[in-house]
């Protein structure tokens, strides 16, 4: 991708913005017409920080235990969500498994090829969400997990776990 290219892809993402601050990347990406990784990728205002995908399963074990975790999976078909607590890691088969008492999720860990520590705006309330987004070769949303899912502040612990992850995996790209 020339300089060009992602300068005009980052402009398309920023005037987007600047008409629906709020707006969900997925619907971003459907109505510019782009990977979703991409509008993630050029949100103004540091909003984005990419992260090292290769060290997937570290950027997880930082979240063992993390509590009311909005999980949102999604794809051409259907969108699917559930909250829960992070925890029972194991690997098996090529799959990154999360088995909690609330959440029952088996990843296809090499099948990730980007992701992020994200601030943004809840599309419901404005108010700051943090999250972990995790995306396909392609761009298309492997899956996010958000640590705050707007209904209030992020709290200073989950702030602070937050920019942890985001501090320690971050590519330098951002």
């Amino acid at each position: 991708m020339t300089t060009t290219t992602q300068a005009d892809l980052k402009q398309r993402v920023q005037e987007y913005l600047e008409k629906n601050p709020r707006a969900m990347t997925l619907e971003m990406a459907r109505q510019l017409a782009i990977p979703e990784a991409n509008v993630v990728r050029y949100l103004p205002d540091n909003r984005a920080t990419e992260l090292d995908a290769s060290r997937f399963a570290d950027i997880m074990a930082k979240c063992e235990g993390m509590q009311n975790v909005h999980i949102i999976v999604s794809n051409a078909a259907a969108t699917m969500e559930s909250t829960g607590t992070l925890g029972g890691f194991s690997t098996s088969s090529g799959y990154f498994n999360i088995q909690s008492d609330s959440i029952d999720m088996h990843i296809r860990s090499g099948a990730i090829a980007s992701a992020f520590a994200v601030m943004k705006p809840s599309h419901m309330t404005g108010t700051p969400t943090l999250s972990l987004q995790f995306f396909s070769e392609a761009g298309d949303s492997a899956f996010k997990a958000f640590l705050t899912f707007g209904q209030s502040e992020p709290s200073p612990e989950t702030q602070k776990k937050w920019e942890a992850i985001r501090t320690q995996f971050a590519t330098g790209k951002s």
